[in-house]
């Protein structure tokens, strides 16, 4: 495995298993973030119209000069956005600030109580129009799925949650993993709230890692779709490092055993929509 290494979606296309999340930094600072991660060789990008970095993110593409479709982007549609007319103007939004002729994958960003649907359905039009490789959603749970997939004519491909090792979201991840629908983690490290779990310093210790790459490593092997989010270019290349060791089986559910279901972002049900 490697950073270019990727999982196929129910539709076919491919996924990097591995990149970089953008998550509210600054259009200046995420130009730079996202050319150092793509000299360093990243090459899948996950933003969204609520972090207002699109431009960045699409400027930084394409002063690389690495071919557009080499880099696989995400970018997801806010809840304010939200309704099947309001969703497609989004989209052309996030398009034009991206400058791109696609998107590789659009992602429903929260589940909006009576949105969604209309939402998804315009999803499926985007796709159908050949604007989007790919669609999916974000922050869904089984219930939110079991409801859209009543009326979709495509289910979804993908599913980005909140997934770390203090929230290991065992139940959606088996739902997903039962319909064919690739989980993503979004805050992979936590936001490195709990580095000094001593579990996790005891693995780290013995493959000469550091916690966050062992965390990292977790997510890859339990083929979970891992982005974490870094501006530090050293850092990106610490958290790309994670493809050069293997935890065992034993270390794996060590780590799985530090879930206590404690969420960073807030929950899908209790969301101030």
């Amino acid at each position: 495995m490697s950073l270019t290494t990727t999982t196929t979606l129910h539709n076919g296309v491919e996924i990097p298993v591995f990149g970089l999340g953008v998550y509210k930094i600054p259009e200046q600072e995420v130009y730079d973030s996202v050319t150092s991660a793509l000299a360093l060789g990243y090459r899948h990008i996950d933003t969204a119209s609520f972090y207002e970095n699109e431009e960045g993110v699409g400027k930084a593409i394409k002063d690389s000069d690495i071919p557009r479709n080499d880099i696989f982007v995400t970018t997801k549609v806010w809840n304010d956005e939200q309704g099947y007319d309001e969703t497609l103007q989004a989209f052309e939004r996030s398009l034009k600030r991206l400058e791109f002729d696609y998107v590789d994958l659009y992602l429903i960003h929260w589940p909006v109580p009576g949105k969604y649907k209309e939402t998804w359905k315009a999803l499926e039009k985007l796709y159908k129009d050949g604007k989007v490789r790919a669609i999916g959603v974000s922050n869904f749970l089984p219930h939110h799925l079991e409801s859209l997939m009543e009326d979709a004519e495509i289910k979804p491909m993908a599913n980005q949650i909140e997934l770390h090792p203090q929230l290991t979201q065992v139940e959606t991840r088996n739902y997903c993993k039962q319909h064919n629908i690739k989980v993503e983690a979004w805050s992979p490290l936590g936001r490195a709230n709990y580095l000094d779990d001593p579990i996790l310093n005891e693995i780290a210790n013995k493959h000469n890692k550091t916690p966050a790459q062992v965390i990292l490593r977790w997510n890859v092997q339990s083929e979970i779709i891992t982005i974490p989010k870094s501006v530090n270019t050293l850092r990106q290349k610490e958290n790309a490092d994670v493809f050069d060791f293997e935890l065992t089986n034993e270390e794996v559910q060590k780590i799985d055993s530090i879930n206590i279901n404690k969420r960073i972002g807030q929950h899908p049900d209790h969301f101030k929509y």
